[in-house]
């Protein structure tokens, strides 16, 4: 369904280039699940927004070989263009509702817009519909949320509604900027499970872009893990849980707390810190903090090496590490 190669988004500044994305590839197929995962500031969002035209052009300067949603190439459109397939082809659910919906206008009049704008659909029945998507995203009290207006609402319902938007004009892929961020683990909860449903209902793809492991680990097929503007791993949920390979990623997962242990132990941290995006080092920009880099690390940016049919990583020490053991194992 959606193939990205090649993606780079530059920011112009006065302080000089900012290197956001560098050189993304990643894919998803019709009814799949990808998560994108990072720290704040690894270019995860950018990636996605870049796609869909919400990257302003200047000051970014965006290219790449191709970012193809069923055969049409998002990359080579104009603003006229995307504006077009936003909504309509591709849903977009943002972090934080309260800024992203229009304080002056209801509920069920922004999502009434986007039935009107991309499925042709006027008047009472826009509106009609409008409140069916609310019961659709499990909002009892669909009519009178569809009369509210965003600041009347909870945080829960205003990212249900959120939801519903992104939703309403039918895309073939709704990209979910860390949609449960704000939330309580209750609600984070139900809104993982709702966005499950609606993928399997409508056959959609899921771009889940979020920096908390652990909500990935329920909702995701397939993990890519982003790091100073590039994926350094990724595969299926199973091997990046299961298997985790780069050393970023072994970071990541260790750093998170185990609830089902009741032994007190030191929670485990990533030493050092994030590249500047000005001046990443020439070669692996995790080396500074990395824990198995070799002198070859520091000069030479790592290529994506297949390490099982399904899992990926960018780190020549791990990848050599890997196919050294496994063919002592076969000896």
């Amino acid at each position: 369904m959606l193939e990205v190669r090649g993606l780079h988004v530059e920011f112009l500044t006065p302080e000089g280039l900012v290197h956001a994305v560098n050189g993304v590839d990643f894919d998803v197929a019709r009814g799949e699940s990808l998560a994108i995962v990072g720290e704040s500031g690894s270019g995860k969002t950018v990636a996605a927004m870049a796609l869909v035209g919400l990257v302003p052009s200047p000051p970014a300067r965006i290219r790449g070989e191709r970012a193809v949603l069923n055969g049409l190439n998002l990359l080579a459109l104009d603003e006229r263009k995307l504006s077009e397939i936003r909504g309509s082809r591709i849903g977009f659910v943002f972090q934080d509702p309260l800024s992203a919906l229009n304080p002056v206008l209801t509920i069920g009049r922004q999502i009434s817009e986007v039935i009107e704008r991309h499925l042709n659909i006027k008047g009472g029945e826009a509106k009609r519909r409008a409140v069916d998507w609310l019961v659709r995203v499990g909002i009892a009290d669909s009519q009178g949320v569809a009369d509210s207006f965003p600041h009347q609402l909870s945080g829960g319902m205003r990212q249900r509604a959120m939801i519903a938007m992104g939703l309403a004009g039918e895309p073939e892929l709704l990209i979910a900027d860390e949609p449960t961020t704000a939330l309580d683990v209750t609600v984070q909860a139900q809104i993982v499970d709702l966005m499950l449903q609606l993928r399997d209902d409508l056959g959609m793809a899921l771009v889940w872009i979020s920096h908390d492991l652990g909500v990935v680990a329920g909702l995701a097929d397939r993990v890519a893990v982003m790091y100073a503007g590039r994926i350094v791993e990724s595969g299926s949920v199973q091997d990046l849980y299961g298997r985790p390979a780069h050393p970023y990623t072994r970071g990541l997962i260790s750093s998170v707390p185990d609830l089902r242990t009741e032994r007190l132990s030191r929670l485990a941290t990533i030493p050092g810190g994030t590249p500047d995006p000005m001046a990443l080092p020439p070669g692996c920009a995790y080396f500074p903090r990395c824990g198995i880099s070799e002198r070859e690390c520091d000069a030479r940016v790592p290529v994506m090496a297949r390490i099982s049919s399904s899992h990926w990583i960018a780190c020549t020490p791990a990848a050599n590490g890997i196919v050294a053991a496994e063919g002592q194992g076969d000896e």
